[in-house]
């Protein structure tokens, strides 16, 4: 088998175990999995940025404080920086992030020529220009900028890779083991169907994501009962038998 041929093979297997997983998952967690959020684009954004290395509830408040301080973005790009900075103290490093938000909306409606800024643009745009176009922002990355396409009321399939749905692909040997969270992005979504829509895109994410908050944990994860275990190289090698706990043959009696 040539290079070119064994690297096809690779992919396709990779493809092949995707949709596996995907089927499982969504049997365990029950797809379709409806919409968290039906924030704008410009707002997505915004609550997004918040939540970097915050627990949902915290950043959640801190948005809700920040929405109730301040009614407009404009209002937010023109606060003093300490008052923006207090009103989503919630959050990680508002210190940092309060800046961060005004340098963002200030870049946002430089770009946008004076016209309506809250990014509903980006639907009219294929998905890699909508994303290149957030990714010039200070501070957005992959993961943002796919959220800000599928959370929002853009619903578009963008497919963003969190910590927990890193963490299932790589065990379950969808990426290598040395792949990083922004590189996963496009590996990982370049094995799901090029014509699924953003409600199966979403779907895959929540229930990968959903996996490893439940079973797929970063400590202790709890293998014997996993879902996936059967095609898993990180559960086989962590359960005797390579059996889940519901499918362990019990002795005659």
């Amino acid at each position: 088998m040539s290079p070119a041929s064994a690297t096809d093979s690779a992919r396709a297997e990779r493809q092949e175990l995707a949709l596996w997983a995907h089927a499982k998952l969504c049997t365990e967690y029950s797809c379709p999995v409806a919409f968290f959020a039906t924030k704008d684009p410009l707002s997505e954004l915004i609550s997004s940025l918040l939540s970097h290395r915050t627990r949902n509830q915290d950043s959640h408040r801190a948005y809700q404080q920040l929405r109730a301080r301040f009614p407009s973005w404009d209002e937010v790009r023109d606060a003093p920086t300490a008052e923006v900075e207090a009103a989503i103290s919630p959050c990680t490093w508002p210190e940092q992030k309060a800046p961060r938000l005004q340098q963002i909306l200030r870049e946002v409606g430089q770009r946008c020529a004076g016209g309506p800024c809250d990014l509903a643009f980006l639907a009219d745009l294929p998905i890699p220009e909508a994303r290149a176009w957030l990714e010039k922002l200070p501070g957005v990355g992959p993961k943002t900028s796919a959220a800000v396409l599928l959370f929002s009321t853009l619903r578009r399939p963008a497919m963003p890779v969190d910590s927990h749905h890193h963490r299932v692909a790589q065990r379950l040997g969808l990426i290598g083991p040395k792949v990083g969270e922004a590189a996963a992005h496009k590996q990982l979504a370049a094995l799901l169907p090029s014509d699924w829509d953003a409600q199966q895109v979403y779907d895959h994410h929540e229930v990968f994501m959903f996996h490893g908050q439940k079973c797929c944990y970063f400590h202790t994860p709890a293998c014997g009962r996993c879902t996936l275990l059967e095609r898993c190289p990180f559960g086989q090698a962590r359960v005797p038998g390579g059996k889940r706990e519901g499918d362990i043959e019990q002795p005659a009696t």
